[in-house]
């Protein structure tokens, strides 16, 4: 396939919450047919990524099919440091055992969605990704270089002003320093990756955006580069709760926490309202066929929910689970 029609393919099928410079982007991606490699970053809070990280993950599957580069970051540095983006209490700090194990699980997962080979390998072409852990870089910057060349560039007026610190300096938890430093390291991610990798694209949801924003503005200080971001949006289902929470907990990508039986379940009984969205989201269907899926009423419904099922499960769990 080749390079073209990627932000008109997430526009269509319902990925885009805000872009830092659309006229920009939409020239990046058309301009004389040239590879973009873009990003998005996995937290290894757990061996298994959930229904929640689809959105995600089916953004860099596009991004390939479109005939550009992915590059999956895995936060086997950050990770060790916890993104309070969303969250309204610490996370519980991984010991190095279980972050390494984590990051293994979640790299399996990802190449079964994405073709994804070693950094700067030419193997399987130009649009063949890769998977990287910024404990890489992280662990062994020096803090006072990394202050002095990194920090200052950084406004701590700028940073008490972003969502995440906000809501939790007004919590009864408050912020740890440990956490309030999250957005200069996913900063300097995106910074790495640009030098090393020439990547122009962070990719996220939409509570990354002050996170994403930051890392535009360091490399923009630091080399003169220009970099630019895209968030999703938050999926939630039309009765209102969060996409991939049931009342019996998350519905994992990993069989050994959620069955393929189970995973296909979770599909089928997905709320009428959402069955259209959902086909273009979490399926590679034809917007075309996806159209006519979606226009079905009644006891017909029931067709597109099984369509949905079989491309949800088989993307996740291959065609024969299905």
């Amino acid at each position: 396939m080749g390079v073209s029609g990627f932000l008109d393919t997430l526009r269509e099928r319902g990925f885009i919450e805000q872009t830092t410079d659309e006229a920009a982007l939409e020239k990046l991606f058309s301009e004389g047919g040239d590879v973009v490699s873009a990003y998005i970053g996995f937290d290894p809070s757990s061996s298994s990524l959930h229904v929640g990280s689809l959105v995600p993950i089916m953004a860099l599957v596009h991004l390939q099919r479109a005939g550009h580069h992915p590059i999956a970051l895995l936060g086997g540095g950050t990770g060790r440091v916890g993104d309070p983006s969303g969250k309204t209490e610490m996370r519980k700090l991984l010991g190095e055992d279980s972050v390494d194990e984590n990051l293994a699980g979640i790299r399996s997962q990802l190449s079964r969605y994405l073709e994804l080979g070693e950094p700067g390998s030419k193997e399987g072409g130009t649009n063949t990704g890769f998977a990287v852990d910024n404990a890489e870089w992280l662990l062994e910057l020096n803090y006072v270089d990394f202050l002095r060349d990194i920090g200052r560039h950084f406004s701590v007026n700028r940073m008490l002003s972003a969502e995440s610190v906000k809501l939790r300096i007004d919590s009864e938890s408050g912020l740890s320093f440990l956490e309030f430093n999250y957005s200069i390291l996913q900063a300097y991610d995106f910074l790495v990756l640009n030098q090393r990798h020439g990547c122009q694209v962070q990719m996220g949801g939409s509570d990354q955006w002050g996170n994403i924003v930051a890392g535009i503005d360091l490399i923009r200080r630091v080399d003169g580069a220009q970099a630019y971001g895209i968030t999703f949006p938050l999926i939630t289902t039309a009765g209102g709760s969060k996409m991939g929470k049931t009342e019996a907990g998350a519905v994992w990508l990993d069989a050994e926490r959620t069955s393929p039986y189970d995973y296909y379940q979770f599909w089928i009984n997905t709320d009428d309202r959402d069955v259209g969205r959902f086909l273009r989201l979490f399926t590679l269907l034809p917007i075309e066929e996806i159209s006519v899926l979606e226009a079905y009423e009644g006891a017909e419904i029931r067709h597109a929910k099984q369509r949905l099922a079989f491309e949800a499960t088989k993307l996740n769990h291959g065609e024969v689970e299905a």
